[in-house]
């Protein structure tokens, strides 16, 4: 599956002036992908990981992070996929972002201005990894 990275950022840009990194990235890449899944699942989904789960920050995993794993949960259909997709999504922003952890990114929350090329570099991620 081929996504549109364009347009993949253009949703994700547009979703996190109102949503969380974990709904932008989820609901970008899912509409990118045309997954059929409504606009409101897809906040009720992604909205408990915002702030690095449920607003831990400082202990939690950046909502980026998990909103593309979910993603990539409901758009690939071979749970060994899934889950080689989810390490190699996990592995790639720790190694660009130095952690995965939402408060080490964000100054535990106080700094919230890397949190857009976090989605969408890791939404670019998962869509490399749907090419293959």
């Amino acid at each position: 599956m081929k996504l549109d990275k364009q347009i993949l950022e253009e949703k994700i840009r547009e979703y996190r002036k109102s949503k969380s990194c974990s709904e932008s990235t989820l609901m970008g890449l899912c509409e990118t992908a045309e997954y059929p899944i409504s606009q409101d699942e897809m906040v009720k989904l992604g909205c408990g990981f915002a702030g690095g789960i449920g607003g831990t920050f400082d202990e939690g995993t950046c909502g980026a992070v998990t909103g593309a794993i979910i993603a990539n949960g409901l758009v690939v259909d071979d749970p060994a996929t899934i889950k080689a997709n989810a390490k190699e999504i996990f592995n790639t922003f720790k190694e660009e972002y130095g952690s995965v952890c939402c408060g080490t990114i964000t100054n535990n929350g106080e700094d919230k201005s890397p949190c857009v090329d976090c989605c969408v570099f890791i939404a670019n991620k998962v869509a490399d990894l749907l090419d293959k």
